[in-house]
């Protein structure tokens, strides 16, 4: 419940500030409207990334270029998310969460606008790079916002519900898309976007209130902000567990990058039929995060995480093993690739409430340095995949073993042996 404490109208702080540490609106399992926006902030990215790739020969048609160039579209818009995440965190902490959000939005919004009259391929690589840069404050701020709100165990469970949206973009979002060009251009895409913003922007106004009392803050400062990111990089368990969940969604990355030609190319699945592939894993995702969500109130997400680990490294490692020895199967394969995705909606969860849980006042610097990171690794791994491509499944089975066993090692080794005691560079 919202309630302003005597203890903050007797420090002054603005009216809309709103501190909700272990908040209790979880606990009957719905889904409240404040946690409903944050769930579409953080669709923001995934929905302009995904709506989008069914538009590609389409926009190389409309705008005549070829198909590599609509792909720099693509690159600068995940530049602009990765870059962007490190300016919102800090912004967010020193001014508050909704300022910078507002700000965010607007600029998804506005550049979603612009992509739709875009005439040339030069001025939608522009827009797309600004598009990202809008869209990587609803990866940072609804993080921060929920670790201001709750404690470890409610944070791991609204980042489990915060996990339907996330499974659920990557199915309807080429859906859309493809409707789109159906019934209208591939302009229509950038229509939807823009509603979409719109609707995120009316919604963060009318159901968000401020987690952070600014006047409380530090004033900002570029070298007190690298050195909490300094602070940050050499505190072990802040970024064992940063590394833990980033390394099982890089191995979703691959996954991502080489399914499809595992799937269809080596393994004869109609393309058409590839959806219900991609679908079934997402699903899987989805119904492990609201297992996890109500997992996590009878037992530490701490506890969850190590117990679940060992899925995406043992079944990737026996799958490893099994195409080595020239055993390789569909069956196999999609049983490996499902438990490793399914395993995702325990892990991301569990891991980002651990990492977030002690970083009090630079929860926002915290939340962009992990969103930096993991998005990284993310797309490092489907950088390998490319590299790496030799006609086989080999590439794709074995980043997933790497990423998987490397996550369940560093966990073990390192990530539940280090203290809580975080380290802030406040000076």
């Amino acid at each position: 419940m919202s309630v302003l404490t005597p203890s903050a109208a007797a420090s002054g702080r603005p009216k809309n500030f709103h501190m909700h540490n272990n908040d209790t609106s979880l606990s009957t399992g719905k889904f409240p409207p404040w946690l409903a926006v944050l769930a579409g902030l953080t669709a923001m990215g995934a929905l302009a990334i995904d709506m989008y790739l069914p538009s590609f020969t389409a926009i190389a048609r409309d705008l005549d270029v070829g198909t590599n160039l609509i792909q720099l579209t693509l690159a600068a818009f995940l530049v602009g998310l990765a870059v962007g995440q490190m300016f919102y965190g800090p912004l967010s902490d020193r001014f508050g969460r909704k300022p910078p959000l507002f700000f965010g939005i607007a600029l998804y919004f506005a550049s979603s606008l612009l992509c739709i009259f875009a005439q040339n391929i030069e001025t939608l690589i522009v827009l797309r790079l600004f598009q990202g840069l809008g869209g990587s404050a609803g990866m940072v701020i609804p993080r921060a916002m929920v670790r201001d709100r709750m404690g470890a165990e409610g944070s791991a469970k609204a980042f489990s519900m915060l996990m339907l949206v996330f499974g659920l973009a990557p199915i309807l979002a080429p859906f859309i898309g493809g409707l789109m060009l159906v019934f209208a251009s591939w302009r229509g895409i950038f229509v939807v976007l823009t509603i979409f913003g719109l609707l995120c922007f009316l919604g963060t106004r009318r159901f968000l209130t401020e987690t952070v009392d600014a006047s409380q803050a530090e004033p900002l400062h570029i070298g007190r902000t690298l050195r909490q990111y300094w602070g940050l990089l050499r505190h072990k368990q802040f970024m064992s567990y940063v590394l833990c969940g980033g390394l099982v969604q890089a191995g979703m990355f691959a996954y991502i990058a080489g399914g499809p030609f595992v799937v269809i190319e080596l393994h004869g699945i109609k393309p058409q039929y590839f959806g219900f592939v991609f679908a079934s894993n997402a699903i899987g995702l989805i119904a492990a995060s609201q297992v996890n969500a109500r997992l996590v109130v009878k037992r530490s997400a701490e506890r969850v995480l190590g117990k679940v680990l060992w899925v995406p490294a043992g079944l990737s490692l026996f799958v490893l093993l099994m195409v080595l020895a020239g055993l390789e199967s569909l069956p196999l394969l999609l049983i490996g690739f499902f438990g490793f995705l399914t395993a995702y909606g325990f892990t991301g969860p569990n891991a980002t409430a651990i990492a977030l849980k002690h970083q009090g006042r630079q929860a926002g610097t915290a939340a962009a340095l992990m969103g930096t990171l993991q998005f990284g690794m993310g797309v490092l791994s489907g950088v390998v995949m490319s590299v790496w491509h030799d006609g086989t499944a080999l590439p794709l089975v074995a980043v997933m073993a790497i990423c998987g066993v490397a996550a369940f090692l560093l966990y073990h080794l390192v990530a539940k042996h280090e203290g809580a005691v975080p380290v802030v560079a406040q000076q």
